[in-house]
């Protein structure tokens, strides 16, 4: 049978569940608050799920088979470092950041968040993590239009612009149509499938191969360096690969599940899940990059990012290829309607209501909100259009802007009473203007990961601000002793139970 109808057929059925799936979330969906956050209702399940589906994205099925099977697995430290920074996200981030945010004035955005946090009545630190989170996302979401154009057009053969439209177009429909709890429960089933397609595809590769033994021996064979730890890796390599966890404590992707969430009690076993799932994933996605040094060793891969895809179709029956195409198309799905509505969330909140319309009714902020999830998408478009990038080069510029930007913001404001709005505004201008130069920067240390530089000068800026101009406002010390007072004295306990305690002062 020709694959082309199955895939067809397989992807029609996926993406009339994903709609239908919007239209439910849209019959929920009253006011900015749902369409940003979903009413601070997720589950644990969803929650874990769809952090780790907006997380992985496309760069799971495509950018790091990509590059294992293209370099070895050397490049697996990508991955471990990215596990470590998880984990730590989940367990110093997810919890401290869900209650703060909710008393600091039921803040929905980072930004929001920032300034309520902060008291911050400049507006400054409001402007700039909103002109921030633009600039990176939008350089994010690109990332995943080229992984999705690149999906279109190994599968159907279509020509790289048409596969980008129609790529951009099925996302930019039901993001636009249930916002944040349409994108949290196709992340969910997204990642479910995801888990499905990577346990599924190695173990063939591994089985069909002879064994694990066998395809081990044969890898060494035709590269005796893939199965080197450390192979042509230097410090500054070691030091780049390995710092990519930090990026997980400034996703506002990801940190926007930890404030949705509807019990911050529920969070221990979201991690359990989450971590669960992450491990597994990454391990099935090496894998596969490991197990395609064998399989294409006689004819190799013009672009070795579709390893994945070609390894799908070549070992697979038509209709079981169609679903695991599916499923790489829900990696990069699950990304990208995070981001826009990230991006929309700011556009609405912290630029229209703050700067243009402080008075505009729920109607039009959602009406804006809808708006900018089509301008974003068109501005990633024009970015995307460019055929010659990879997908594995815009994620890691865009990860490492917001890890470096946001990330040592979010963990001091979180657990240093002292920490002043100053110093928050230094130290995200550092860390960003960090990662942009070091990014233009070749050669010698500039060889090194712009995350790390831009994380580690930026936490410098903030404790220096910190200690020249220290904190005098007495109420925004008091709110931070009342919220960590609460984090400390209510462990278990259920938020609803929580807030019959009495309201903290936002």
């Amino acid at each position: 049978m020709n694959l082309q109808v199955p895939l067809l057929i397989t992807f029609v059925a996926y993406l009339l569940l994903i709609l239908l799936l919007g239209f439910m979330a849209y019959r929920r969906t009253h006011d900015l608050s749902d369409y940003i956050l979903g009413g601070r209702k997720l589950g644990p399940a969803v929650t874990a799920l769809s952090v780790g589906a907006s997380d992985m994205s496309g760069w799971l099925l495509l950018g790091l088979p990509g590059a294992i099977y293209l370099s070895g697995l050397g490049e697996i430290w990508i991955g471990i470092g990215l596990t470590v920074g998880a984990y730590c996200s989940w367990l110093f981030v997810a919890r401290p950041l869900r209650v703060f945010s909710q008393h600091a004035n039921n803040s929905l955005t980072l930004p929001d968040y920032f300034e309520n946090r902060f008291a911050d009545n400049s507006r400054l630190l409001r402007t700039l993590s909103a002109a921030v989170i633009l600039l990176f996302f939008t350089f994010y979401t690109a990332s995943g239009l080229v992984g999705g154009a690149i999906l279109f057009e190994s599968s159907f053969g279509l020509d790289y612009r048409m596969a980008l439209l129609i790529g951009a177009f099925i996302i930019v429909t039901y993001t636009f149509i249930g916002g944040f709890l349409a994108v949290a429960w196709t992340d969910a089933i997204q990642a479910l499938l995801m888990l499905a397609a990577l346990l599924i595809a190695p173990m063939t590769v591994i089985y069909s191969g002879g064994g694990v033994g066998t395809i081990w021996s044969q890898m060494q064979v035709i590269n005796p360096n893939s199965a080197v730890l450390f192979a042509n890796l230097s410090i500054i390599g070691w030091l780049s690969l390995i710092s990519w966890g930090l990026g997980y404590l400034g996703q506002p992707h990801i940190l926007a599940r930890f404030m949705a969430v509807q019990d911050p009690g529920q969070l221990k076993n979201a991690r359990r899940m989450a971590m669960s799932w992450m491990l597994v994933v990454l391990t099935g996605s090496v894998s596969t990059g490991l197990a395609g040094i064998v399989y294409f060793a006689e004819v190799p891969l013009g672009n070795p990012e579709t390893v994945f895809i070609a390894l799908s179709q070549s070992l697979f029956n038509p209709w079981v290829a169609g679903i695991i195409t599916a499923a790489i198309l829900s990696a990069i799905m699950s990304t990208i309607d995070s981001q826009l509505l990230v991006c929309s969330s700011v556009i609405s909140e912290d630029v229209y209501r703050v700067f243009v319309r402080p008075r505009a009714s729920q109607k039009e902020l959602l009406a804006v909100c809808r708006g900018a999830v089509i301008v974003i998408a068109l501005l990633a478009l024009w970015i995307a259009s460019d055929r010659n990038n990879r997908v594995l080069d815009l994620v890691s510029y865009a990860w490492a802007g917001f890890g470096a930007a946001f990330g040592p913001v979010i963990v001091f404001s979180l657990f240093w009473r002292r920490m002043t709005a100053r110093s928050a505004l230094v130290g995200m201008l550092t860390g960003a203007l960090t990662v942009v130069l070091w990014s233009n920067a070749s050669g010698g240390i500039f060889e090194l990961y712009e995350i790390l530089p831009g994380f580690f000068i930026a936490s410098i800026a903030i404790v220096g601000t910190t200690l020249l101009w220290p904190l005098q406002d007495l109420q925004t010390l008091q709110r931070f002793d009342d919220v960590r007072k609460l984090l400390l004295s209510c462990q278990g306990v259920k938020q609803t139970e929580i807030e019959d305690k009495g309201h903290i002062p936002a």
